[in-house]
């Protein structure tokens, strides 16, 4: 590699770090030079290399703990994609090693990074296949990391699928009773989503046209590097505007200025009577909303949930749901912007359907960690309805402050779910690795007999409740409040489901917690939390509450970014979608034509 590139390009070695680190040790681990027998050393190792990553996050997001900040850290207030790494990957098809992080993305990073470290230090119970499990944790962590940080749709999809096979072994092997039922479940409904999501990326790749987008677009989207001098600038835009055919691309930042232009290529395409953008908008969709997941496509969550292993739910609640909501906002809006506003209905409906449905389905369970598992659901319905409230219309002079609202305060849910959920699956496994059962009807009177342990589990699972001065309330209020300007109905139900989580929550409390008498079977076996789960479930507990009394220490990471986004759409909303003309029509076999002469010119 040239020398040069580190130079013009301070984010190369830190980002790559980030992602790739991970990986290059579950390498190392699964070589014949580690023995199986050394358990331990593997396990140390793990938890050393989630502990590097997690600083090396933690240098790039908040640079005045290690003192000035430099070239490839993150500045506080910029709204744009910052330390952006450009390298040439598979030439012919532009297909590009594209990284960037923004405020959107980079919370995400570090909520990725702490919770693998706290599920690495959760994974000491496990006995089976120790080498094994650990090089498939790491390795489902860079996968994890690849997806928020990457601005080429084509590694983008790399990294979703690479997350696939870990998440499957480590559930099919390492997960209870009925282990593989659960993992094919989840195996199968994730691949699903994938197969969706590769025909809309290919859809909008062979629409798509740099040539169609302006020098300043250009280099705002990272087509040409800004790094360049400006000769080197001039001679790669001449490339692209000389062009005869068609270039195509997997920019995302690309594809979302082309997708937002008045003449879209997305939006006149036209595939069985609907736009090629609405078709895109709605795979990309039914990919992300099986990971997020909403009802209908929610029934693989639960099994995989109980059957995998406490570290693996960690991960699964915390951040592997965040993945959905964060393809949503950063894929399907920017891009297919008709779409989103024509389905903005369908967005808020599905969440709302969820945010129910999930809360009436764990009042109902007997399983301790299923109805935590229904929680997720429920939960993540906000997420959904804070995305889709596209309030900025004629009606409301296109005002985006309350749709601006919804968006930060879905964003502030993904993180604050990640870290409650996260400790409410740990505190499930606590109690589970002692008792070996998660029947709620025969707990009871923990609280006695734990009460360290006890009083950090009330405060997890009132952070999950969204009891005023935790985490979890910030978000579901900014989403009720906004949801007003555009369906007062929907508002009205958020709210009413608050009564349902409060419902569900402090009856799994008073029955495990509070109740009379411990019933089930090893009761001898209740001991009090080990210094290691103790120093898992502290900074949990910690971060809950700091997040709740002050949220402006995430919302000055979120809002610059997401208000940005926001605005932007609500003026493509003006500016385009109710100003401009419908665009000419063209046929799907028409645009198949021209991506099959334009192959005919380039053999």
């Amino acid at each position: 590699m040239d020398p040069a590139v580190s130079l013009t390009q301070p984010a190369l070695w830190p980002l790559t770090a980030i992602v790739f680190l991970p990986a290059l040790v579950a390498a190392l681990l699964s070589l014949p030079i580690v023995p199986k027998a050394r358990e331990e050393f593997i396990r140390w190792t793990t938890l050393l290399t989630t502990a590097v990553v997690f600083v090396l996050s933690l240098w790039m997001a908040w640079p005045q703990l290690f003192g000035a900040a430099g070239p490839a850290q993150f500045r506080l207030g910029e709204p744009g994609m910052q330390a952006v790494v450009k390298l040439p990957w598979i030439k012919a098809f532009g297909i590009e090693y594209l990284l960037g992080v923004d405020g959107i993305s980079l919370p995400l990073v570090v909520l990725t990074t702490f919770l693998s470290m706290l599920a690495a230090a959760a994974s000491w119970p496990i006995a089976k296949h120790v080498k094994a499990y650990h090089v498939l944790f790491l390795l489902l962590e860079t996968g994890m990391l690849g997806v928020f940080v990457s601005l080429d749709f084509f590694l983008f999809y790399v990294f979703w699928e690479v997350m696939l096979l870990p998440m499957y072994f480590l559930i099919g092997i390492w997960g209870g009773p009925r282990r593989e039922y659960a993992a094919i479940k989840f195996f199968l409904y994730t691949l699903l989503g994938s197969v969706l999501m590769l025909l809309a990326i290919l859809m909008l790749y062979y629409s798509s046209d740099l040539r169609q987008l302006a020098p300043e677009q250009l280099l705002a989207s990272h087509v040409v590097s800004p790094a360049l001098d400006a000769a080197a600038q001039a001679d790669a835009m001449r490339l692209i505007k000389d062009a005869k055919a068609p270039v195509h691309t997997f920019n995302l930042l690309a594809l979302a200025q082309i997708g937002q232009l008045p003449t879209s290529p997305f939006a006149a395409t036209q595939l069985w009577g609907m736009s090629l953008e609405k078709w895109a908008f709605l795979l990309l969709l039914i990919g992300f909303v099986i990971k997020v997941p909403v009802v209908p496509v929610h029934t693989w969550l639960p099994d995989a949930h109980v059957e995998a292993p406490t570290p693996i739910s960690m991960i699964l609640a915390g951040v592997l749901l965040k993945l959905g909501g964060y393809g949503i906002l950063r894929i399907c809006y920017p891009i297919c912007p008709g779409a989103g506003l024509d389905f903005a209905w369908l967005v808020c409906g599905l969440g709302v359907v969820s945010m129910v449905y999930g809360a009436f389905a764990a009042l109902a369970q007997k399983d301790f960690k299923r109805m935590v598992a229904y929680s997720s659901v429920s939960h993540m319905g906000y997420v959904m309805l804070g995305l889709g409230v596209w309030s900025a219309v004629a009606g409301h002079e296109y005002r985006w402050d309350a749709w601006a609202q919804g968006v930060n305060g879905a964003m502030f849910q993904m993180l604050a779910h990640g870290i409650s959920s996260a400790g409410m699956f740990f505190m499930v496994g606590v109690l589970y690795d002692r008792v070996h059962h998660r029947n709620l009807e025969e707990f009871g009177g923990i609280f006695n007999r734990m009460p360290v342990y006890g009083g950090l589990a009330i405060a997890v699972f009132f952070a999950g409740l969204g009891l005023p001065g935790l985490c979890g309330f910030i978000g579901e209020v900014l989403v009720t409040l906004s949801s007003w300007n555009y369906s007062r109905v929907l508002a009205v139900i958020s709210a009413f489901t608050v009564i349902l989580t409060a419902a569900y929550i402090l009856w799994a409390i008073q029955r495990v917690y509070l109740g009379a008498e411990y019933k089930g079977p090893h009761g001898d076996h209740l001991t009090p939390i080990t210094p290691r789960e103790l120093a898992i479930a502290t900074p949990l507990v910690f971060f809950a509450i700091l997040f709740g009394v002050a949220p402006q220490i995430l919302f000055n990471y979120l809002t610059p970014s997401v208000n940005r986004q926001v605005e932007t759409l609500a003026d493509w909303t003006r500016r385009v979608h109710d100003a401009a003309p419908a665009p000419p029509a063209v046929a799907v076999g028409e645009a198949d034509g021209r991506i099959e002469s334009q192959g005919v010119a380039a053999r």
